[in-house]
C-alpha cells in the first residue's frame, strides 16, 4: 500500500514538472493596435519564470478578460512564449436614433457596457440592449421598440446603431391595494408617490408606470406599517395589469400581521464600558417598553448610540441588535461591541457627475483619517440618501495591506432634481391656483431653489427661496427668500395693499429636537383706500418700511412629522422690530399633542395664543392685526370674528383657540375613500388699541362638528358640518365649509 501510495505522488510531482520550462523570450503574432509589451504584462508572464501548463491557462484567461481579443492562443517551445492574437474590432461611433434630447442620448451612452474607440465584443450587445429596455421601462416607457444594427467598416472598426421608438409612456388607471392591509385605500394613497391617471393631470410624472417609483412606494408602505407596531409586515410584490394598449392597474398586495409592542429593552455592553455613559439610553427604554412597536423609535436609539460614539470618545464600537418575539411584545437587546481598531485610509468618491464633491463629503461623520466607526459611517451613507438628490448610494470597504487602515468606495448615482408643480383648489372661501418649479441640486452643490406663485380670487403672491445646506462650512443652511404679495379688496372693503419683502434666515437643531430658527427680515407695504373704506384703514393708507428680526423655538417629540399619532410639538415665536414705522412686537405660542388609543383612531389636542403690541404711541398697522385661522375655528366664516369696526372686522391685538379632533375608524369602514372626523373648536379674538369705541367683542366662541375626508377621481375633497355653540351677536356664522384640491 505504501508503495502505491509514493508511487502516485512521484507520478504527480512528474506531471507538475515535465511540462514546466523557463521563459527566455516572447513570440506575439496577429496585433495591430495593442503593443506586444501591453500583450505581455496583460499574460502576468515574466521571463525568467519557471511556468506550467497551469499558469499557460491562467494567462490565457486573463487575455480574454481585457476584451480586447477574439481569440487567444499560447504555447511554450524551446523556452519561447508564443502569443497569437486576433484582435476584436474597434468600435468607431456608436449612434442613437429616434431620441431628440441629446441628454438622453448621452445618459444612455454612458449605461451601456460598450464604447466608442473600446473593442467590439458582440456578445456584449445583448447585454447592452437589455440595459437601454430596463432604462425606458423603468422611465414609464413599456412600449419602447429597438433595433440594432452593426456596420462593419473597411478598416477593421464597426459602427453600432441603436434606431428606437419609444412609443407611449404607460400610464396607470387605477391604484388597489388588497390583502390584510388593516387601513382604508385612502390612508394608503397618501403614503405612496405613484398617482392614477387624470386628463388634468398635464405636468405630473408620477401618473406613469415607474419601477424605481413602485419600489420607492413598497419602502413607503413598510415603513408605514413598521411605524404602526406591524413588525412582520410583508409588502409583496407589486404587479401590474394593462387593461388596453397603454393603461395600467397597479395592485399592492399588502399583508399586515400582527400588531406588536415593545418588551423588555436591554443594552450589553464590554466589561470595560462605563455603564453611566449609556443612561439616556436606560431612560429611552424604561419609556418605550409596553408602548406600541414603531421602527422611528429603533431608529432614535441608534442615533443616541452614534451621540455616544462622539462625545464618549468610543471611537471603535458597532451595535448589534438582537431580537426576540413573545406573544405580541418584541423583546430587543442592543449589542455595543468593540471593533478592530482600523483607521480611514481614503475615501473614493464614484459616479458623480453633476454633484460637487466637496458637498458629498460634508455630509460624512467619517472622513480620512478618522477612526474607522460602522456606526457613524452607516450614519454617513444614510447622510448622503437623505438628501433626496441619488438615486442609490453605496459603499464598499477595501481592506489595505496596511491592517490598520480601510479604503471606503462610494459610489452614488445620481437622479433628476428638477420638479415642476401646479395645483388647484376650491371651497367656500373661493378658489386659489398654484404653480411652482423647485430645484433640489443647483449648481451641484446641493443648492435648493423654488420658486412659487399663488393666485386667489383677491390676491397674487409670488415667492422666490435659495436655500444654501452648508453656508460658510457651519453645518447649518442659509435661506433667502424673496416675497411679493398683493391683495386687492376695493371691490369688498374699499382697501388694496402691497407687500414686498426679503428674510434671511435659518433653522438647525440646538439640542436633542429642539429647533432654533432666527430670521432678519427687510419689507415695504403700501396701503391705498377708498370712500367706501373704513376709518381705521384711511387713517393707515401710506407705504411702512420694516426691518423685523424673528425667531423660533420649536421642541418637537412627534414620532413622525407625516402622519404623525403620538408625541407633541410645543414652539414659541416672536417678532421683534429694529426698524419700523409703526413698531409693533408679536409673540406667539402653540401645543399640539397626538395620542392613537387604538388603530386609525388618531387624537389631536392643541391650543394656540397670540398677541401683537405697539412699542410706541402708534396704533397696530391694521395689516398686522390678528385674526383667528379658518382652520382652527370651523363654525365661523373666516375674517368674520372678532372686534368690528362699523361694517369691517378689524381683527384684534389677542388671539387665542383650543382644539380638539379625533378620527373615528368604527364608522363608514366599509367606505374605502372616506375618512371621518369629530371636533372642537374654541376661540377669541379680542382687544382694540386704536378705538375705545369700537365693539372688543370679548366673548368666547365655540363650534363641535364632524368632518367627512373623501378621495375622490378628482382629487381630496373636505367637507366640514359645524354648530356653534356660543358666538357673539357680530359674528358671522358657517354651518357647511368645502375644500377640493388636486395637482396637475
Amino acid at each position: 500500500m505504501f508503495k502505491i501510495l509514493l508511487l502516485t505522488i512521484i507520478i504527480i510531482f512528474k506531471g507538475s514538472t515535465v511540462f514546466a520550462e523557463i521563459v527566455k523570450d516572447f513570440k506575439i503574432e496577429g496585433n495591430n493596435r495593442v503593443s506586444e509589451n501591453t500583450i505581455i504584462n496583460f499574460s502576468e508572464l515574466k521571463k525568467g519564470k519557471d511556468i506550467s501548463s497551469s499558469d499557460l491557462n491562467d494567462s490565457l484567461k486573463k487575455l480574454y478578460d481585457t476584451n480586447f481579443f477574439e481569440n487567444v492562443s499560447i504555447s511554450i517551445s524551446n523556452n519561447l512564449v508564443t502569443i497569437k492574437v486576433d484582435e476584436y474590432p474597434i468600435i468607431q461611433e456608436i449612434n442613437i436614433e429616434g431620441i431628440k434630447r441629446k441628454q438622453t442620448v448621452k445618459e444612455l451612452k454612458e449605461q451601456i457596457t460598450l464604447k466608442e474607440k473600446n473593442p467590439f465584443n458582440e456578445t456584449l450587445i445583448k447585454a447592452d440592449l437589455n440595459t437601454i429596455y430596463n432604462i425606458f421601462k423603468t422611465a414609464g416607457f413599456y412600449f419602447v421598440e429597438i433595433d440594432v444594427q452593426v456596420q462593419k467598416n473597411d478598416n477593421k472598426t464597426v459602427n453600432i446603431i441603436y434606431q428606437i421608438d419609444r412609443g407611449e409612456k404607460a400610464t396607470i388607471k387605477e391604484i388597489k391595494f388588497i390583502g390584510d392591509k388593516k387601513f382604508k385605500s385612502r390612508k394608503l394613497h397618501s403614503v405612496i408617490t405613484s398617482e392614477e391617471e387624470k386628463f388634468w393631470k398635464l405636468i405630473s410624472k408620477h401618473k406613469y408606470l415607474n419601477l424605481e417609483r413602485i419600489n420607492l412606494d413598497k419602502r413607503l408602505l413598510k415603513n408605514f406599517y413598521l411605524n404602526k407596531g406591524y413588525y412582520q409586515v410583508e409588502i409583496n410584490d407589486a404587479y401590474t395589469k394593462m387593461i388596453n394598449n397603454k393603461d395600467f392597474v397597479l395592485t399592492f398586495n399588502v399583508v399586515a400581521g400582527q400588531k406588536f409592542k415593545f418588551g423588555n429593552l436591554s443594552l450589553s455592553l464590554p466589561n470595560d464600558f462605563d455603564p453611566n455613559k449609556f443612561k439616556d439610553l436606560e431612560k429611552i427604554f424604561e419609556k418605550l417598553s409596553g408602548s406600541t412597536y414603531n421602527y422611528n423609535r429603533i431608529e432614535k436609539i441608534l442615533d443616541e448610540i452614534e451621540k455616544i460614539a462622539l462625545f464618549a470618545n468610543y471611537e471603535f464600537i458597532n451595535a448589534e441588535i438582537e431580537e426576540e418575539i413573545s406573544d405580541e411584545n418584541i423583546n430587543f437587546i442592543f449589542n455595543i461591541k468593540e471593533s478592530k481598531k482600523v483607521y480611514v485610509d481614503k475615501i473614493n468618491i464614484l459616479g458623480n457627475h453633476i454633484t460637487n464633491e466637496e458637498f458629498i463629503r460634508n455630509q460624512l461623520i467619517v472622513d480620512e483619517g478618522d477612526p474607522f466607526n460602522k456606526i457613524l459611517h452607516t450614519k454617513s451613507v444614510n447622510n448622503l440618501k437623505s438628501t433626496g438628490i441619488f438615486k442609490s448610494v453605496n459603499s464598499e470597504i477595501i481592506a489595505t495591506d496596511n491592517n490598520d487602515k480601510n479604503i471606503i468606495n462610494l459610489t452614488v448615482e445620481e437622479k433628476p432634481t428638477g420638479e415642476i408643480s401646479a395645483s388647484a383648489g376650491v371651497g367656500t372661501e373661493g378658489t386659489t391656483f398654484a404653480f411652482g418649479v423647485k430645484e433640489n441640486n443647483f449648481n451641484g452643490k446641493g443648492i435648493k431653489l423654488a420658486t412659487n406663485l399663488a393666485i386667489s380670487d383677491d390676491s397674487i403672491r409670488g415667492l422666490f427661496d435659495y436655500t444654501h445646506p452648508n453656508f460658510a462650512y457651519t453645518d447649518r443652511a442659509l435661506s433667502t427668500s424673496l416675497q411679493s404679495t398683493s391683495t386687492d379688496k376695493l371691490t369688498e372693503f374699499g382697501y388694496k395693499s402691497n407687500l414686498n419683502k426679503i428674510s434671511l434666515g435659518t433653522e438647525y437643531e440646538q439640542y436633542d429636537d429642539l429647533f432654533f430658527s432666527p430670521a432678519i427680515s427687510v419689507s415695504n407695504e403700501s396701503l391705498e383706500t377708498t370712500s367706501d373704506a373704513s376709518a381705521a384703514y384711511k387713517k393707515q393708507e401710506g407705504s411702512y418700511f420694516d426691518t423685523t428680526f424673528a425667531y423660533g423655538l420649536t421642541l418637537d417629540k412627534r414620532n413622525q412629522k407625516f402622519q404623525t399619532t403620538d408625541g407633541y410639538r410645543s414652539s414659541w415665536f416672536q417678532e421683534l422690530p429694529v426698524i419700523s414705522n409703526t413698531a409693533s412686537i408679536l409673540n406667539s405660542y402653540s401645543f399640539t399633542a397626538y395620542a392613537e388609543p387604538v388603530d386609525d383612531m388618531v387624537i389631536s389636542s392643541g391650543f394656540l395664543v397670540r398677541a401683537v403690541n405697539s412699542l410706541s404711541n402708534d396704533d397696530v398697522r391694521v395689516s398686522k392685526r390678528l385674526y383667528a385661522p379658518s382652520k382652527r375655528l370651523r363654525g365661523f366664516q373666516s375674517g368674520a370674528v372678532g372686534p368690528k369696526d362699523g361694517d369691517d372686522y378689524v381683527g384684534g391685538n389677542y388671539l387665542a383657540t383650543i382644539n380638539t379632533s379625533s378620527t373615528i375608524p368604527f364608522v363608514l369602514q366599509t367606505l374605502e375613500s372616506v375618512d371621518l372626523k369629530v371636533f372642537l373648536d374654541v376661540g377669541n379674538v379680542w382687544g382694540v388699541d386704536y378705538s375705545s369705541a369700537v365693539d372688543d367683542s370679548n366673548k368666547l366662541r365655540s363650534a363641535s362638528g364632524v368632518a367627512l375626508e373623501i378621495l375622490t377621481p378628482i382629487g381630496p375633497l373636505s367637507f366640514s358640518f359645524a354648530e356653534t355653540i356660543t358666538k357673539a351677536s357680530t359674528d358671522k356664522t358657517e354651518t357647511f365649509r368645502f375644500q377640493l384640491g388636486t395637482t396637475f
